[in-house]
């Protein structure tokens, strides 16, 4: 069932007509189904053929049983003697003579039955063989056929034996059955020691098959051709009216299903054929109707949504505008001012150091002036960058960057704070090892990720900064001991004024960076936490700088 499924599915992907596949399929069906048909019928004719040559076979064998039983009765016939024929040496009285000096010679029931089946061989109609296992005449000496089925008759009580037998080219059945002794016969094979119903001998009956097998071969001949060409005719006829019913039909509805899904109105209308097309064509007119009046509606409801679309894009890139130029100036207006508290605060920091007086409270107070006031100038810095990088108005400088240095600069620029904690740093870089970056963007990343990790790594703890390479990009990756990342939220610290836990930041420090590295080409992320208990975020870099706006 497979294997036809998989057939099946072949037959349907082969590129040809589907009259063509329905005829041919058609016609395989029934080559075979005829095929069948055609074997069983061969077979059956060839076991009435075989039937008909065993009635003949017997009703032979029965006429010269008769014969013989009609000219044992009578003792024998005389018949006159000819010049080339000899009396018999194995009888009594083998010849006598009339009263007019004419000879006659005696004919046993076995000599008539060898007369007759001469006669019938010389016409070639068919032949008979008298045989035994206790012979008298030499030519009676059973074949290997006749010996085994003399042997079965006389030790299993076989009645009949019959076979087909191959000699040279040509085709017999043969058929043999026993002779039993009767009163009559005891007169000559007496001697022999038979009794009445002992088995004497056997009659073969030889029928020649060849005008039997003729017959045959002719009706399976004819058989085939009869089929072939009501085959032929059949499928003709299937072919013209799957190709007027179906494929005329399928044909002018795949051009009016063609002309609308182009846009085009059909020239075709309904599909006149009376039945089940008919019906689909009509619906297929009626979904095509209502498929343009959907189509125009549709197409109204699109020009007043666009034109709404593009008054309210108008609208946003009108307000974004306005949102940009907002910001801009309010951070220069407060950068400006929170900058000059950040100095007077110095100022008065410095000066109440130097005055020698016990200032502590007042110190406290202005440090935590001071450091209020850095972060706000850190937001203020943190959202002019993500504004301009949003607006479109961040550009990058390109150049070759020697990343170990690079790393060494942004680490000895915590050292102070990496100091207070007792944390190092393990820069792990080869020598050489260049990119081409915007250099100060890619120094804010890095300032960014160490300034994260500074700040969750505990104390006594390893700052490893690790970059590898490939042939197309750099992975710069910053590896801390803090307590790490959950898995949900690995994706959420990239997104803007987003923190964890109760941070100090801005929440925009790595959104920033994500900005900076995608407008290089490259991509951020976050690794799982390692067996070894340590966190790592990681930035790639195209080696060949192509920043994306």
């Amino acid at each position: 069932m497979h294997t036809l499924k998989n057939l099946l599915r072949q037959f349907r992907a082969l590129k040809i007509s589907l009259s063509l596949k329905f005829v041919i399929g058609v016609a395989v069906v029934l080559a075979i189904t005829t095929g069948i048909s055609i074997y069983f019928i061969n077979i059956n004719h060839k076991k009435l053929v075989i039937e008909q040559l065993d009635q003949q076979a017997r009703a032979l064998f029965r006429q010269v049983v008769l014969t013989r039983k009609w000219i044992s009765d009578h003792g024998g016939v005389f018949v006159e003697r000819v010049p080339w024929k000899e009396p018999s040496p194995y009888l009594a009285e083998p010849e006598i003579v009339d009263s007019h000096g004419k000879k006659y010679v005696r004919q046993s029931p076995a000599m008539v039955t060898k007369e007759l089946s001469r006669y019938a061989r010389e016409k070639g109609l068919y032949w008979f063989h008298i045989t035994s296992l206790k012979l008298i005449n030499p030519e009676n000496a059973p074949d290997e056929f006749e010996r085994t089925a003399l042997n079965e008759f006389e030790t299993k009580g076989t009645k009949e034996s019959a076979k087909v037998e191959k000699v040279n080219s040509s085709y017999f059945y043969r058929y043999i059955a026993p002779l039993y002794v009767e009163e009559t016969c005891l007169k000559c094979h007496s001697h022999q020691g038979y009794r009445t119903g002992d088995v004497r001998g056997a009659i073969s009956v030889t029928v020649p098959m060849d005008s039997a097998l003729v017959m045959i071969n002719s009706g399976r001949r004819d058989l085939l051709i009869s089929s072939s060409v009501t085959i032929g005719v059949l499928m003709i006829v299937l072919f013209i009216m799957m190709k007027e019913l179906v494929v005329r039909p399928v044909n002018e509805l795949k051009t009016s299903i063609g002309d609308v899904s182009k846009g085009r109105k059909s020239q075709t209308s309904t599909v006149s054929t009376g039945d089940e097309l008919e019906d689909l064509s009509n619906s297929f007119v009626e979904m095509s109707q209502a498929l343009a009046e959907y189509h125009k509606d549709l197409e109204n409801k699109v020009q007043k949504a666009t034109r709404g679309l593009e008054e309210a894009n108008m609208k946003l890139m009108e307000l974004n505008e306005k949102k940009s130029d907002f910001i801009a100036k309010m951070s220069h207006e407060l950068r400006t001012p929170m900058t000059s508290i950040k100095g007077a605060m110095d100022y008065i920091s410095v000066k109440l150091s130097r005055d020698g007086r016990d200032t502590g409270e007042v110190t406290e107070f202005l440090d935590v002036i001071k450091n209020n006031a850095d972060r706000l100038i850190r937001l203020v810095n943190d959202t002019i960058d993500l504004e301009r990088i949003e607006s479109g108005m961040f550009d990058l400088h390109f150049s070759q960057i020697d990343l170990l240095s690079l790393i060494k600069d942004v680490a000895i620029s915590f050292q102070s704070t990496s100091g207070e904690k007792n944390i190092t740093f393990k820069i792990m870089a080869n020598p050489g090892t260049f990119v081409d970056a915007d250099e100060d963007r890619t120094r804010q990343v890095l300032i960014n990720l160490v300034s994260n990790a500074l700040t969750y790594g505990p104390a006594d703890s390893e700052i490893q900064i690790a970059v590898t390479e490939t042939e197309e990009k750099l992975t710069v990756s910053v590896q801390d001991e803090g307590p790490g990342i959950p898995d949900e939220l690995r994706e959420k610290i990239f997104d803007k004024f987003y923190t964890i836990g109760k941070r100090h930041g801005t929440g925009l420090g790595l959104a920033i960076c994500k900005a900076i590295v995608e407008a290089h080409g490259g991509a951020i992320g976050v690794l799982s936490k390692t067996l070894e208990g340590k966190n790592t975020i990681y930035f790639t870099l195209p080696k060949r700088g192509e920043s994306i706006k």
